[in-house]
């Protein structure tokens, strides 16, 4: 592959918006919003897919199965679940002041370790150059502030959007590091997230009749 045929520059402001979105996405109170966010980043992704179709065609089928599965029916699952219900996401586990120091630190922290420790968690040789250090970097950002959301948010749907950002952070690393390779594209179609989204969506609904709150702690209580 001839990383000079990749528009680095667009690659890497894609990437880069894709931590803001992700930010945004932990840490708006509405859900809504956060959900918006999230819409944002899958926008982002497409991009950053159909950026790498220069070197790879089948990418842009990739690029194109995430516009239907990430940026319209992932979206719409979301604001489809949060209609006629209140938009206020649940209190999380640490207030809004300390969790946006703690998520700008998780980011500042994952990216610059991930950037400078390259060689050591990706080996491969094209790893190494700028655009793929910089998105390898950014993946690790999202995966952690996706799992942070998961790890200290009460509200379930709140839940869901972590995951989804744990969806983009793992497709993001692995078009970055083999973008070359046909199987590449089969294996980011293949482990598109939205009937999981579907299913858990689903039954947070049926927890939300049920119990009438979709507080992931007061569930743990329920169930003794």
């Amino acid at each position: 592959m001839n990383p000079a045929a990749l528009p680095a520059n667009l690659i890497q402001t894609l990437s880069l918006m894709m931590v803001f979105t992700s930010v945004a996405a932990v840490e708006t109170r509405r859900l809504r919003l956060s959900a918006m966010a999230y819409l944002c980043q899958a926008l982002l992704m497409v991009g950053l897919l159909a950026s790498f179709g220069a070197v790879n065609p089948a990418l842009y089928w990739w690029a194109g199965t995430a516009l239907v599965t990430k940026a319209v029916l992932t979206p719409w699952l979301l604001f489809r679940s949060l209609r006629g219900t209140s938009d206020r996401e649940l209190e999380p586990v640490i207030g809004l002041g300390p969790s946006v120091i703690i998520a700008c630190l998780l980011m500042l922290a994952f990216f610059h370790l991930t950037q400078g420790q390259s060689m050591l968690l990706a080996p491969a040789g094209m790893a190494q150059l700028e655009v793929f250090r910089t998105n390898v970097a950014v993946a690790s950002t999202i995966f952690a502030l996706g799992l942070y959301a998961m790890l200290t948010r009460r509200d379930a749907v709140k839940n869901v959007i972590g995951l989804c950002l744990l969806e983009n952070a793992v497709h993001l690393s692995l078009v970055s590091l083999a973008p070359e390779l046909s199987e590449t594209a089969v294996f980011g179609v293949a482990t598109e997230a939205v009937v999981t989204v579907f299913l858990l969506l689903y039954v947070i609904g049926g927890v939300r009749q049920e119990f009438g709150t979709t507080d992931t702690f007061r569930l743990r209580e329920l169930r003794h």
